[in-house]
């Protein structure tokens, strides 16, 4: 399910807890977001997430999201590809909150888009458990990570065969 149709969802639930009867509309949502929370987002921010236009959120538009609808933030992103709603694997269950997480993450840092960039592809990633990881056996080897560094910024690498 990608957040556009999350949120569509949320907003139907949302008119029937209220008693409406129908999926609130943006403008209701908005509206009330900004009486209960004292916060809000713009109509137009909404349509675009929802329609795909935005396919990332900020941080806090998540977090006010996710408090409006009462749902976990982590919930307000789109699912993997291939995802399923039946019950899988622990370590499944496990790479899509580590997914969740990054991607939070990556909002969080702004002013450094290179560290952005290096989180969101981790979480993007197939195996974002591998991947993290290889990260923590790098690490351990005490030089490895300056030489990587210095062999990846220099462009003199040659590339991997697999």
């Amino acid at each position: 399910m990608t957040l556009g149709e999350k949120i569509r969802h949320l907003r139907l639930v949302e008119g029937n807890l209220r008693g409406i009867g129908r999926p609130m509309t943006q403008a209701e949502v908005v509206r009330e977001m900004k009486r209960e929370l004292r916060k809000t987002i713009s109509q137009s921010y909404l349509s675009q997430i929802e329609s795909g236009a935005r396919p990332h959120m900020t941080h806090n538009t998540r977090e006010l999201l996710a408090r409006f609808f009462k749902v976990h933030p982590g919930f307000l992103i789109d699912d993997a590809e291939g995802f399923q709603t039946n019950l899988g694997s622990e370590l499944r269950v496990e790479d899509a909150k580590m997914d969740s997480w990054l991607y939070a993450a990556a909002d969080n840092f702004p002013s450094d888009p290179e560290l952005s960039r290096s989180l969101l592809a981790i979480a993007d990633f197939p195996d974002t458990r591998k991947a993290l990881l290889l990260l923590g056996e790098i690490l351990r080897v005490p030089g490895l990570v300056d030489h990587l560094y210095d062999v990846l910024r220099s462009g003199t690498h040659e590339p991997a065969v697999a």
